[in-house]
């Protein structure tokens, strides 16, 4: 039995070249709520989460994930993490303590995404005003536009999905939940999903293809997405009228994946980066009932119309990655706006 070293997806950081549309997407129409602030960053989370933050939102050139960030069960599972990681010759090193986390571990996956595990956090304290009557509840719940309770799931691109699902599995834990395969080419595997939790997935792997030919990239680390949960399908519909409201274009959904058979809908906030809203869908305790295998025509991606696709740019069109740059103005100066 594989010992649990991986709590949870703990945050994300964001890179964006419009950090003032971005911030007030995050925080006014998403309805996440700003924690701090440092130098090109700001700092937020969702109403129903104990840490300091989920999402960092750093100014730079273009859209990009610069790092996702787990927490491990514990110290110790963070010492046997980091040696796993050095064993499979992808450490990157050690990183002091930032804003809102003890010291963390970088490394680079196979399919090039720098991720980090760290076990030191810093936990939300509310304002009074937002001092909550639940005692299992981080903050008051006082909503704004939707009102996401929390960050799900983050979703890469690489050249070779089932590759980094086993190098997942094997080297930190996680469990390899499902997979989708071609039906015309059924020994090309289209995503494949692994979680730390009992989730269908904490995060996601798309193959990678730019032209229309599916000749691969060639640039490893590219996003697809990220994810942010709300409590039911009817609050992804509220969600859709928020985004119209707003002037913010659907590119996806909403709809529901046969994938974990979660409800869903994507766009593109104003920095480019494609952001997913999340809902429903199973929990799976057992750990020997995996992976589930899907064909494209089932209904993977699409459940309930599975002849429709899901739109070329978001099988395609991804996010290579990039270093955050400073300029004049950042998120950070937008908050005071």
């Amino acid at each position: 039995m594989v010992n649990r070293l991986i709590s949870q997806l703990a945050h994300i950081e964001v890179i964006t070249p419009k950090p003032e549309e971005s911030l007030r997407f995050y925080r006014d129409v998403l309805g996440l709520e700003v924690s701090g602030q440092a130098g090109q960053s700001v700092y937020l989370r969702g109403w129903g989460e104990f840490f300091f933050h989920s999402l960092q939102i750093t100014e730079g050139p273009a859209p990009a994930v610069a790092h996702s960030a787990w927490r491990t069960e514990g110290p110790d599972e963070l010492t046997e993490a980091v040696a796993r990681i050095e064993r499979a010759g992808a450490g990157l090193g050690w990183r002091d303590a930032d804003m809102g986390q003890g010291p963390a571990y970088r490394y680079r996956s196979p399919g090039g995404h720098v991720h980090e595990v760290f076990w030191e956090v810093e936990r939300y304290r509310p304002s009074p005003e937002l001092a909550p009557l639940y005692p299992n509840r981080p903050q008051r719940y006082v909503p704004r536009g939707a009102a996401v309770r929390r960050i799900d799931h983050v979703t890469f691109n690489t050249d070779d999905t089932l590759r980094d699902a086993h190098w997942y599995r094997d080297v930190l834990g996680y469990r390899f939940t499902e997979l989708i395969r071609f039906d015309h080419a059924p020994n090309v595997v289209l995503g494949a999903f692994v979680s730390t939790t009992p989730m269908s997935h904490d995060l996601g792997l798309i193959r990678d293809a730019i032209d229309r030919s599916g000749k691969l990239s060639g640039v490893p680390g590219r996003t697809n997405h990220i994810a942010f949960w709300l409590d039911q399908r009817e609050d992804v519909l509220r969600a859709c009228e928020v985004y119209r409201e707003n002037g913010v274009e659907l590119e996806f959904g909403p709809g529901r994946h046969g994938v974990g058979e979660n409800f869903f809908t994507y766009v593109r906030e104003p920095g480019g980066m494609r952001v997913e809203l999340f809902s429903s869908g199973y929990l799976q305790y057992a750990p020997d009932l995996f992976p589930f295998e899907w064909r494209v025509s089932k209904g993977a991606l699409n459940f309930w119309s599975p002849s429709q696709l899901a739109p070329e740019p978001f099988l395609f069109d991804a996010f290579p990655p990039v270093e955050a740059e400073k300029h004049t103005r950042s998120a950070a100066q937008a908050v005071a706006h």
